[in-house]
């Protein structure tokens, strides 16, 4: 695989269950037709090459659904919603709670979930993502495109290198189709993305997205994502995960 668009490929669309949040179960099925109309939604307000993403980093379905989609249309995900605002990146996805915080300048769009938005020009993307056509057409991605933006040129990971650190993580840990990989850490680290997210992707497995607010044992796997001591025997430390753009 040489970008994240081939992981939403539709024929590995099936009944396996690709990602899990809280009590809620969602099928690869579920996953890749509904990152195909994030990607329309972000597509229609101007997210593309060399105009990002600024995505909240909170293991959420919403901003899942909104990296996945913004790298089938090519355009970097910077997990940092207040940076995204000052470099006046395209879009600015947000918790409706927080949207009070955000004030972004001509030519970027705020958008909230979880709530409703406070102001009409702000965009619902529950409700634009849910009404959205699910086909999404085929793009033609170079590798090297950058896929996660961090605080400067040498934070900006492509998806080669996302992937081939995905790959890496697959061999190290010895992922396949029946691992569950519980991500505990915040999207905001790129090890945490590739570990916890494109990792069990990449081999048919299981992303679960820990609930904060939950306990341990309502959220186990075979491998943990998380910094620091972690309840598992089997841990992932995302800090840990190698990148080479080469």
């Amino acid at each position: 695989m040489d970008t994240v668009g081939d992981l939403l490929a539709r024929e590995r669309r099936s009944d396996r269950p690709a990602l899990v949040i809280g009590d809620r179960e969602r099928s690869y099925h579920e996953l890749i037709t509904n990152a195909y109309k994030a990607g329309n939604v972000l597509g229609y307000h101007g997210v593309g090459g060399g105009r990002p993403l600024a995505d909240a980093p909170v293991r959420a379905l919403a901003p899942v659904l909104a990296f996945l989609g913004a790298a089938q249309l090519g355009a970097a995900t910077r997990f940092d919603p207040a940076a995204g605002v000052d470099a006046g990146d395209r879009m600015v996805l947000v918790p409706a709670a927080e949207q009070a915080d955000y004030d972004p300048p001509a030519g970027t769009k705020l958008a909230v979930f979880g709530g409703e938005p406070a102001d009409p020009e702000t965009i619902n993307w529950e409700e634009s993502v849910w009404s959205e056509n699910p086909a999404f057409p085929p793009t033609n991605i170079d590798p090297q495109t950058p896929l996660l933006l961090g605080g400067g040129s040498d934070n900006t990971v492509s998806h080669r290198a996302a992937l081939s650190a995905a790959e890496t993580v697959v061999d190290r840990y010895g992922l396949d189709a029946d691992s569950r990989i519980v991500l505990r850490s915040s999207l905001g680290d790129p090890g945490a993305v590739v570990a916890g997210l494109l990792a069990p992707l990449t081999v048919g497995g299981v992303a679960v997205l820990a609930d904060p607010a939950a306990s341990v044992s309502e959220s186990r796997g075979n491998l943990a994502v998380s910094s620091g001591d972690a309840p598992e025997p089997d841990r992932i430390d995302p800090t840990s995960v190698p990148f080479s753009n080469d």
